[in-house]
């Protein structure tokens, strides 16, 4: 049986909407200059706006990214040039970022 990919949320407070799409703009392009060994890696990224909503605590951008593994998941925390050029926009812009990533339990 082959493993469960890894979903990743990644949640961002910007509050300027031009910020946002900004973000966005990045994250479009992500998947396909995210390479690993010259190929892509990412299995899928979604991203968008919140809704506004109270249970949002503010958060205004989620991203929601796939990987075959954690440790594939690791290699974009810690080698992806595409991911480091995203968390470098990304720093200039939110105001509050939190990260979770888990395996489907279902």
């Amino acid at each position: 049986m082959s493993p469960r990919p890894i979903h990743r949320i990644t949640l961002f407070k910007i509050p300027s909407e031009e910020d946002q799409a900004r973000l966005i703009d990045i994250y479009r392009t992500l998947p396909a200059r995210a390479l690993k060994d010259g190929k892509p890696y990412i299995l899928s990224a979604t991203v968008g706006p919140s809704y506004d909503d109270v249970r949002n605590q503010g958060y205004t951008l989620a991203a929601l990214s796939v990987f075959h593994s954690v440790e594939d998941m690791k290699y974009y925390d810690d080698e992806c040039a595409a991911h480091a050029e995203l968390k470098k926009v990304a720093k200039t812009l939110h105001h509050g970022a939190m990260m979770v990533y888990f395996q489907n339990a279902l």
